[in-house]
C-alpha cells in the first residue's frame, strides 16, 4: 500500500486497519505537524475511519483571532487559506481529512485548521474527518 496525503489514501489505509500509520505519515510529512504526531503516541488512542461530517459541528482551535487556543499571524493564516482555496477550487486535489479529537461528546479540530477555514469560505458544508479518542488504560 502506497501512502499519499489524500482522503482516498486515508480511507484505503483505514480499510486495511492501518489508519494510525497513515495519520503519522501525514502529520510527519505534508501535514507538517510532527509535535501532534508525537503527542498522539504518548497514550493509547482509538481512530475512526474517515467519514463525512458537517463542518458546523466543530470549530478551529488555530487562527489569528484573539483568545483562540493557538494564535498565529493573520497574514500567514490568510495566505495559507487562500492557497488551499485555489488548489481545491482547481478540482484536482484530493484534500486530506481533517483530524478531530472527541472528548466528553465535544469535538476539537486538531489538524486542518487552514483547510477547514478554506472549506468554510468555499461554502462547503461537510468534509472528510478522522476522529480520535483517548483510550482508558
Amino acid at each position: 500500500m502506497n501512502y499519499k496525503p489524500t482522503a482516498t489514501s486515508a480511507i484505503e489505509f483505514a480499510d486495511s486497519e492501518k489508519l494510525e500509520e497513515w495519520i503519522h505519515l501525514f502529520l510527519c510529512n505534508e501535514g507538517d505537524n510532527k509535535p501532534f504526531s508525537e503527542g498522539l503516541k504518548l497514550e493509547p488512542r482509538k481512530y475512526y475511519s474517515p467519514f463525512l461530517m458537517k463542518l458546523d459541528l466543530f470549530e478551529r482551535c488555530c487562527g489569528p483571532e484573539e483568545g483562540i487556543k493557538y494564535q498565529i499571524s493573520e497574514s500567514g493564516f490568510n495566505t495559507n487559506v487562500n492557497n488551499i482555496m485555489n488548489k481545491y477550487k482547481n478540482g484536482d486535489w484530493d484534500m486530506p481529512p481533517l483530524i478531530i479529537n472527541r472528548t466528553d461528546g465535544k469535538y476539537e479540530l486538531n489538524d486542518g485548521n487552514h483547510r477547514f477555514e478554506a472549506l468554510k469560505k468555499l461554502n462547503i458544508d461537510e468534509f472528510w474527518v478522522i476522529i480520535w479518542e483517548s483510550v482508558s488504560k
